[in-house]
């Protein structure tokens, strides 16, 4: 007899690294949930719409699901539940009646009474009432529907009140969310009494408003606890099999790829722990772009109880591309120094610059201690989802406020405005001996931008790399019913980045300096375009000359503060004190302001890192996609004399400028209608083109 294949089941930790085993971490999608719950308990209200009319004869649904939907929301509307009652089927139609009735419909049947001493003589809650709604099948044009063949709200019975209904059977529900949560604390030696209590705290809820009752979690940790039992020979034993069918797995990818590598732990009785491994193209995309790494360690298996830890690096795209996966026992410190060993192993000892993770003490530890030379920098996106789960509680209404404001505290550059904007925020909204403040506060020294400003990050804490790296999470946490199967998944995605040839877009100049056009023939498209704005602003500001190469930047309206930017002729180096260079590789508009004042017509090559390179692309261009570029050039300079002429004759006088408007304002909208072809099979090179 064949048993189905279980699936491998991936979640986010929810282990608040506060280190508090009853504090666990909510993210947006299970806050939804959480919010839905205390919408139910509160109000007595599910998320059915606000109105729901009585169902009438002849109403028709398009399959009878939807139909017991609308009924059960009718129901819960009007203080009662109902069940699935009769179904009838033909050799043709198949079912083509269902039968709803109300919960108290009908009548028990007598029971033979079990041989026992003393024997439970349960009430029956049914007591005949003929509240009902029949649904019958028909095929109308070949399309299948159900309409209502009768209908009665006619009870026997008293209805229930909002406060009361939601205590029925039929609408008393545990979460996802919350049974993880039961599991934990029933582990942990809790009561059932007391976790009611801890669950009616940490929801901010009175006591007795929770979506379900105290029998409701005694029959879950029951039911929990033989499934369980039944369970863990079975999963142990596939959990053995698929970790060497994933070894098995990972020796025939060496055969495919000469620079595939992997490693793995075993314990005292050789079944195996820890598994990690890397590809040879990711491998060898690190000697150009492993200046900075981000090791994802977010979600973990239910199934097999292991941590999935994922490299990710960012290519001059911008890009998040998979440098290797490890799979992990636990979350022990080290466990993270192994995983950190395989990882510079893979690498020929090579450490990155930058290393990008959550906040998770043992991991903190084990960087310290393998990585010493690496910085190590908190995801502050990481650090902000977070904040939900930590304040939105104790702080109430005030919580929309106090993140806005957190978020402005972030992002000071100096650390002595951070540490005293930081005690100003918590002592106003009196929370400043919260645990997770003084967590917060005591890593410092690895999330604020005040104190990582410093750091070499190229471009990882921006919202695009955010998004790419969470789309690649994804599409290989879809469950998998092994580990192999997972493994070729991540697979996938990781040749991915190497063999899926896009189009290279192409950035017109906008500014006709010298040095964009300078800058735009050496930087990949999205390097280029992050320089270009930089470029643009810089025109906004002026500068003081201080005299031994220094220069005082500042906006001209001062909506920013002062920088001190310092050149350095004879080398041709120029300093911010933004860091912003150091930052992200890409020169801040302070430095490209003095090197415009020092007309300078291209940047010195040593401000164009490898990493944004056009030529460092991790797949190369075609020909054709070049071409198409370089005709676009040609349209480009074309344009930019045309409406260079155009702007200086406009302005001779005013009925000139109100025609050239007017027409031009007409121009925009023809051109915005006209059909869009293929670009690259254009020639754009622009031969009508004839000044005026």
């Amino acid at each position: 007899m064949t048993t189905k294949p279980l699936n491998n089941i991936w979640i986010r930790r929810q282990q608040c690294p506060c280190g508090d085993w009853k504090c666990y971490i909510k993210y947006e999608g299970e806050d939804q949930t959480a919010i839905g719950s205390e919408l139910v308990a509160r109000d007595g209200a599910t998320s059915s719409p606000d109105v729901v009319f009585t169902p009438y004869v002849g109403q028709i649904f398009k399959t009878d699901d939807e139909a017991f939907e609308y009924f059960c929301s009718f129901a819960r509307k009007n203080g009662f539940s109902v069940r699935k009652a009769r179904s009838t089927e033909s050799q043709n139609l198949g079912v083509y009646r269902r039968d709803f009735v109300c919960y108290r419909s009908g009548f028990n049947q007598p029971r033979k009474k079990a041989n026992v001493e003393h024997p439970r003589d349960r009430k029956s809650v049914r007591c005949g009432c003929d509240a009902k709604l029949y649904l019958t099948k028909e095929v109308v044009d070949g399309v299948t529907q159900w309409y209502v063949s009768q209908f009665s709200n006619i009870h026997n019975h008293e209805l229930l009140e909002d406060d009361q209904v939601r205590l029925l059977p039929a609408y008393r529900k545990i979460q996802e969310s919350d049974q993880e949560r039961i599991l934990l604390l029933t582990k942990a030696g809790f009561p059932v009494n007391r976790i009611l209590k801890v669950l009616e705290l940490e929801k901010g809820v009175q006591p007795g408003q929770l979506p379900f009752i105290e029998k409701d979690v005694r029959n879950f940790v029951r039911t929990c606890k033989k499934t369980v039992q039944e369970n863990d020979a079975l999963l142990t034993e596939k959990r053995e099999i698929d970790m060497l069918a994933l070894l098995e797995t990972c020796r025939a990818a060496t055969e495919r790829d000469d620079g595939f590598m992997y490693n793995y732990t075993t314990d005292e009785n050789g079944k195996i722990e820890n598994v990690s491994w890397a590809y040879g193209d990711s491998i060898r995309a690190f000697s150009v772009f492993g200046d900075v790494v981000t090791f994802e360690t977010t979600y973990r298996s239910i199934t097999y109880n292991m941590i999935l830890g994922v490299w990710f690096g960012i290519d001059n795209q911008g890009r998040a591309f998979l440098l290797g996966c490890v799979l992990l026992q636990d979350e022990t410190s080290q466990s993270f120094s192994w995983a950190l060993q395989a990882f510079t192993r893979f690498l020929r000892g090579n450490h990155p610059q930058t290393i990008i993770t959550d906040i998770d003490s043992g991991l903190r530890d084990a960087i310290a201690t393998e990585l010493p030379n690496t910085k190590h920098v908190i995801c502050i996106w990481h650090v902000l989802s977070k904040l939900s789960t930590w304040f939105s509680l104790p702080l109430g209404l005030q919580y929309p406020e106090f993140k806005t404001e957190f978020e402005l505290v972030c992002h000071l550059e100096n650390i002595e405005d951070f540490e005293n904007q930081w005690s100003h925020l918590m002592a106003r909204f009196g929370i400043e001996s919260d645990k997770h403040v003084s967590l917060l506060f005591s890593y410092r020294a690895f999330w604020p931008v005040a104190f990582i400003r410093g750091y070499f990050l190229a471009r990882t804490m921006t919202v695009d790399y955010m998004k790419s790296m969470d789309k690649v999470i994804k599409n290989i946490l879809s469950p998998h019913s092994s580990f192999k199967n997972f493994f070729e998944q991540v697979s996938a995605a990781a040749n991915g980045a190497f063999h899926n040839k896009e189009r290279v877009p192409n950035i017109p100049l906008k500014t006709c300096l010298p040095l964009e056009e300078h800058a735009r023939s050496i930087l990949s498209p999205y390097a280029f375009n992050a320089l270009q704005q930089e470029l643009m602003l810089c025109m906004q500001y002026a500068t003081t000359d201080m005299a031994n190469g220094s220069f005082l930047v500042r906006h001209y309206n001062k909506l920013e503060g002062e920088c001190l930017v310092i050149w350095i002729p004879d080398t041709e180096q120029v300093h911010c004190s933004c860091k912003e260079y150091e930052h992200s590789g890409i020169l801040c508009r302070h430095s490209l302001r003095v090197l415009i004042l020092k007309n300078y017509f291209q940047i010195p090559e040593k401000y164009f890192p490898l990493r944004w390179r056009l030529d460092s692309s991790l797949i190369i261009p075609d020909d054709h996609l070049t071409s198409s570029q370089d005709n676009t050039d040609e349209c480009s300079e074309a344009f930019h004399s045309l409406t260079s002429t155009l702007y200086s004759e406009s302005l001779i006088s005013k009925e000139r400028f109100n025609y050239v408007h007017r027409e031009l304002t007409q121009l925009v909208e023809i051109v915005r209608n006209m059909p869009v072809f293929d670009e690259v099979a254009l020639d754009l090179a622009p031969n009508n083109v004839s000044e005026l």
